[in-house]
């Protein structure tokens, strides 16, 4: 029997029970791309000459690869105002309540400074401040993201960094969409860039006439973006590396066909990398499933997109039971997960690994995606075994803080010393002698006073 079928629809199916599934399924869990191109020189090349060139270099390479040829690489309050007057007022409070959310969201999360004292003289503790300067890439191109500005700006915002700085690919006509302007009004933005792809990424991380070198960068973006990233970090911190898209269904016989073929056609249609995989036990939903994806595709706008991802990178996964399906999340790790079973809450309890859990037969992505309050930014490709959604935490930074009194050194400096000398160390362990010897001094001279007054008193 075929591991991998089509079952005369659109995604391919595995049945747990054939020959060959862990082999198919670990495809999955690998995610590769293995038409990939190798970009890597290409964005070495963009990254050197935006860093030797500044503002010239990066206005031919907006030129180039934006398709944009402008004056000036910044955004000017003027085109911020004229954005959010051509914008419909229904957009704009939708824009509004969603920004509200996320902000309430992240302000139940902020870490704050603490420190504790010990008897002897000895303090320890730690500094949250935040990150000076912050950079938030926006794609655009395919589609328009002002999610994606509230996202990734918002948890900056909320913990008060400086000068939240955003780049984002203009169009031919060198403007940028009005609604990703807005976004990023009502979420904090500061300034705001014309520019896209590992051009913008090198801007932020080298600094540029006219663009501020920023502390660390968020944000998602294509390859290009991604592989900027990855060879700027250490010069500029950035967030987990962003790859397509995933979303995982784990259902039984109480999901409706139609509501899961919609959960999966949600993420596929973002990139023809997508990955959109239904792990179930009901076999009658893998063929209904199958049914409503080849329906539900005939009306929507991006249905190339969509079907790509869908039949060359998803696939409908027929589990034995429903512990199994737990077991392949976790294997999976997606960066979305939908439990669409009648017990979802007691199922999710046994999820390790996953961006976002969403709940119930009423809980799609997309709530998450726009205005439900977590942050969307999500571990992809299998990071969330480790890695975690963007948050508050992302743009501060911890400073250890240390006092020894010197009876606090005395009570734990010879054990410093000898660790020091376990080690080999041995400069460790002179800088804590000397100090103990003052102090050891300090108390012979405190005693002798004590006695030389006891004898005048006598």
């Amino acid at each position: 029997m075929a591991t991998r079928s089509t079952a005369k629809g659109i995604v391919p199916v595995l049945r747990a029970d054939d020959s060959g599934f862990d082999a198919a399924f670990e495809k999955l869990v690998r995610r590769r791309d293995d038409g990939a191109e190798d970009v890597g020189k290409v964005v070495r090349r963009i990254l050197d000459r935006i860093r030797d060139g500044g503002d010239a270099e990066l206005l031919a390479h907006i030129k180039k690869f934006d398709g944009a040829e402008i004056d000036e690489i910044e955004v000017q309050p003027g085109e911020i105002e004229q954005a959010g007057e051509s914008i419909d007022p229904a957009d704009r409070a939708a824009l509004g309540k969603a920004a509200m959310r996320v902000r309430e969201f992240h302000r139940k999360r902020i870490p704050s400074s603490w420190e504790v004292r010990e008897e002897g003289g000895g303090t320890f503790g730690h500094r949250v401040r935040p990150l000076q300067r912050v950079g938030i890439y926006v794609p655009g191109g395919k589609a328009i993201y002002p999610s994606t500005v509230i996202m990734n700006a918002i948890p900056a915002s909320v913990v008060e960094v400086p000068e939240i700085v955003m780049a984002t690919p203009p169009g031919p006509d060198g403007r940028i969409p009005a609604e990703v302007l807005m976004a990023a009004k009502v979420a904090g933005v500061h300034r705001i860039f014309k520019m896209g792809g590992a051009q913008a990424i090198a801007a932020m991380a080298f600094g540029t006439e006219s663009v501020p070198r920023v502390d660390k960068i968020v944000g998602p973006g294509n390859v290009y973006v991604a592989t900027a990233k990855r060879m700027l970090f250490g010069k500029v911190d950035i967030d987990s590396e962003a790859g397509p898209t995933e979303v995982m269904v784990i259902a039984d016989r109480s999901a409706t066909p139609a509501w899961v073929a919609a959960d999966l056609i949600s993420q596929a249609e973002h990139d023809e990398l997508a990955q959109a995989i239904l792990v179930t036990t009901a076999k009658t939903l893998v063929t209904r499933v199958q049914e409503q994806i080849a329906k539900q595709l005939k009306d929507l706008d991006r249905a190339k997109i969509a079907k790509k991802a869908l039949s060359k990178r998803s696939a409908l996964v027929l589990a034995k039971d429903m512990n199994q399906c737990i077991e392949l999340a976790n294997r999976y790790a997606p960066e979305h997960l939908i439990v669409a079973t009648d017990d979802a809450d007691a199922q999710s309890k046994r999820i390790e690994n996953a961006g976002a859990i969403f709940l119930g037969h009423y809980t799609p992505v997309a709530v998450g995606d726009y205005l439900a309050g977590p942050n969307h930014v999500l571990p992809t490709g299998g990071t969330a075994r480790f890695f975690s959604p963007l948050g508050v935490e992302d743009f501060l930074k911890r400073t250890s803080v240390t006092r020894f009194e010197p009876p606090k050194l005395r009570e734990l400096g010879l054990d410093v010393m000898r660790l020091a000398e376990m080690e080999g160390l041995t400069g460790h362990g002179h800088s804590v002698d000397l100090r103990l010897q003052k102090i050891r001094r300090a108390r012979r001279e405190r005693e002798a006073a004590r006695e030389a007054e006891a004898e005048l008193e006598l």
